[in-house]
């Protein structure tokens, strides 16, 4: 029988009475040489495990000839820890786990936070894709056990590189457990900045932070076009569904805005596009058309957010209420709800003179309905397929990671 005992930093004393007299017992001991140092006056054979498959392929041969053999390793042995690779390797009746209070249950009980809803990421030796996605989707917490390379700060540089509209706080937890554990929280720009270098030993957690009002400073200091996603409030559990800082402003430019124009915006979602008209044209008056009221909350708080006051928000699905708006000047439908040919409809009813209808699409048979409304009505327009990589920084590379392909069609009536 081969005994795997889970072990924290302050070794021994980390032990109940009788998993220290099973490791005590042991004619065998096994683990790394810092799980061997605590137990400097044990009498059995001891070998330093420092590639794991050859030293398990030795343990293999020489199991047999010893009664009682105990494998040391970190916290819960079956919690991304060696228990997994010794299953693969021996038979379930030849083991036994001993599991130990594990690092991520001691770094939430420091930060006191629940974490029976955390998503928990091994970053050992990995690529951190499953990152990636967690912090795309706005999950609230988030764990990670770290390497040399995937380190609090490169966990930090990926997290900025993402320019994702949600804000989280970094907390770092340092040789827990033990008498220099050090527990600390910081911004992702502070922790990407800082050549500190943490523990071999730590645990990163992020924690998802609720969205503050930008200060007078910050808006002053945003750009007149191009606003970074991560300045928005955004859908708490899909934050990817908002219009893109690369898409909006190609959306700006096709659009041909002037000022003293009515805009619409249908499908607005989180008013980004709304939002981004209305500070470059403040004499104009949008209209953000949205069909969720979860959507005309966020294009409200975006409005205070950015102090913009020229937006009208309408929860309708279009195209009802449409006709009942100003006649615009310019129109961009973001999301049509499956009505894209009504929508269009009326649209060509309302559209000044010289007018422009500007239709964001994700999909083929979108753009094929789209093409076939605009050549039975005699239209003219502009097709522009964008395709568009961000730079992504992984650990010390950098990789480049795509945003969703978009369809823009720009059209407008032929002149008689």
């Amino acid at each position: 029988m081969i005994k795997v005992v889970g072990i924290g930093l302050n070794g021994r004393e980390s032990l109940i009475a009788n998993v220290q007299e099973i490791v005590d017992n042991a004619n065998l001991l096994m683990g790394s040489d810092r799980h061997l140092s605590y137990f400097p006056n044990h009498p059995g054979d001891k070998v330093i495990i420092s590639s794991f498959y050859e030293d398990i392929k030795t343990l293999k041969q020489i199991k047999n000839y010893h009664q009682s053999i105990v494998i040391l390793v970190s916290g819960d042995p079956l919690f991304f820890g060696l228990g997994r690779l010794l299953l693969e390797q021996f038979e379930v009746e030849e083991l036994e786990f001993y599991p130990n209070v594990s690092s991520i249950q001691l770094a939430f009980s420091q930060i006191k936070i629940p974490w029976h809803d955390a998503k928990i990421i091994s970053g050992h030796g990995r690529h951190l894709d499953e990152l990636i996605t967690s912090l795309q989707q706005g999950v609230e917490k988030i764990a990670i056990l770290t390497d040399s390379k995937n380190n609090p700060q490169a966990i930090a540089h990926l997290f900025l590189s993402l320019n994702i509209p949600i804000n989280y706080s970094i907390w770092i937890c340092e040789n827990l457990g033990n008498a220099d554990e050090k527990v600390k929280s910081y911004t992702p720009q502070i922790l990407a900045n800082i050549s500190y270098q943490f523990a071999v030993l730590n645990v990163v957690i992020l924690v998802r932070k609720n969205h503050i009002n930008l200060t007078k400073k910050e808006l002053d200091n945003l750009p007149l076009l191009g606003i970074e996603d991560h300045y928005f409030l955004s859908f708490k559990d899909r934050p990817g569904l908002m219009t893109k800082q690369e898409i909006r402003t190609i959306i700006l430019g096709e659009l041909e805005l002037k000022s003293q124009e009515i805009i619409w915006d249908i499908g607005a979602g989180t008013g980004a596009v709304s939002v981004e008209i209305a500070r470059l044209c403040p004499k104009s008056q949008v209209f953000a058309i949205e069909k969720t009221a979860m959507g005309i909350n966020l294009i409200n708080k975006n409005c205070q957010r950015f102090d913009v006051n020229n937006i009208t928000s309408i929860q309708t699905k279009a195209p009802d209420k449409l006709s009942k708006l100003p006649n615009p000047n310019r129109i961009f439908i973001g999301g049509s709800g499956g009505n894209l040919i009504d929508i269009l409809d009326v649209c060509q009813e309302k559209l000044v003179k010289n007018g422009i209808i500007l239709i964001a699409l994700a999909t083929l048979e979108n753009l094929v309905i789209s093409l076939d409304w605009i050549n039975r009505n005699n239209w003219h327009y502009q097709l522009l397929n964008i395709n568009i990589s961000r730079s992504l920084s992984i650990a010390n590379l950098t990789r480049l990671s795509p945003l969703n392909p978009v369809f823009l069609v720009k059209t407008f009536r032929k002149k008689q």
